[in-house]
């Protein structure tokens, strides 16, 4: 690995931003992490401090590597000139196709001309984000399943103009990583959302229409179909307003009634019932911040 392979950008430090940072500094990359908010950088390298914490605590990691991490691996910065020796640069910032490409293409003009775009996007197309970032042969599709850092998959998609280079360093990078990579088409929502957004507009449906409580949907689907967490507590973890964009997003593309979001997702959205992030959802959270408690 080359001193400057060892260089990795992420834009963006909201619920998926800052958990690929963790992923990416944990695998020993020099990660620089770009926000426009002092405040979110300030949240987010908080949040990335306590995760550390707790893996020394259960004893994945020794006190000197969280030390390591935090104080030489990360770093948070709201100017892209930091990324001037970046091999890769992760996009995380939300589902809007005209803030994808500006972030792109601010970040084309502070980085060397080889280094590889990656579009964390889990609903729109990579062709059409690429079309903004002024290196359109080197932009491809990392998918993260949430919550990043936890959790193993990325989906890797090809947009059209994607060169077969950009490609196999992809792959050669998430493995670096160690992530497990599934290889998807460029088809609305890939593989995850393909599935999971529909699946939880249906139980919101379902609460809506007096099936069972929210707590006892989320017990069945633990513990009859072996999901980690219930619809609902996925839900308040990545937030309603995400629910209601990325639904949206997949419904005017697809145009299938299942991902079109429930009338109570757009309630929850305007009475300010986002999830952890602002400490009521479904459930309620001690405090409201990036992930609640």
């Amino acid at each position: 690995m080359s001193e400057k392979s060892k260089y990795v950008g992420v834009l963006g430090c909201g619920t998926m931003g800052v958990g690929i940072a963790i992923v990416s500094a944990r695998a020993g990359f020099n990660t620089i992490v770009i926000d426009t908010q002092q405040s979110a950088l300030d949240q987010a390298a908080a949040f990335a401090d306590k995760f550390f914490a707790k893996s020394v605590k259960k004893g994945k990691m020794s006190a000197q590597q969280k030390d390591e991490i935090m104080g030489e691996k990360l770093t948070w910065s709201m100017n892209y000139d930091a990324l001037d020796k970046c091999s890769f640069v992760i996009e995380a910032v939300f589902e809007d196709l005209e803030v994808k490409q500006k972030v792109f293409s601010q970040a084309n003009e502070s980085c060397p001309k080889e280094t590889i775009f990656a579009t964390n996007t889990s609903t729109l197309s990579i062709t059409s984000i690429a079309a903004g970032s002024g290196r359109p042969e080197q932009v491809i599709g990392m998918h993260f399943c949430l919550p990043a850092q936890v959790m193993k998959l990325v989906e890797v998609t090809r947009g059209l103009q994607t060169s077969d280079d950009t490609f196999n360093r992809t792959v050669e990078f998430g493995e670096t990583l160690g992530q497990v990579l599934v290889n998807t088409k460029e088809r609305p929502g890939f593989i995850l959302n393909h599935f999971i957004v529909a699946f939880n507009n249906d139980c919101i449906r379902a609460y809506e229409n007096g099936l069972a409580s929210v707590e006892d949907i989320d017990k069945a689907v633990k513990h009859g179909l072996g999901y980690p967490m219930g619809p609902f507590e996925l839900l308040d973890y990545i937030g309603m307003d995400t629910q209601l964009r990325v639904s949206l997003a997949l419904f005017n593309q697809i145009h299938d009634h299942s991902f079109y979001p429930p009338p109570l997702v757009k309630r929850m959205v305007d009475a300010g019932f986002l999830g952890r992030k602002t400490g009521r959802g479904f459930y309620k959270y001690g405090e409201s911040g990036m992930f609640g408690t």
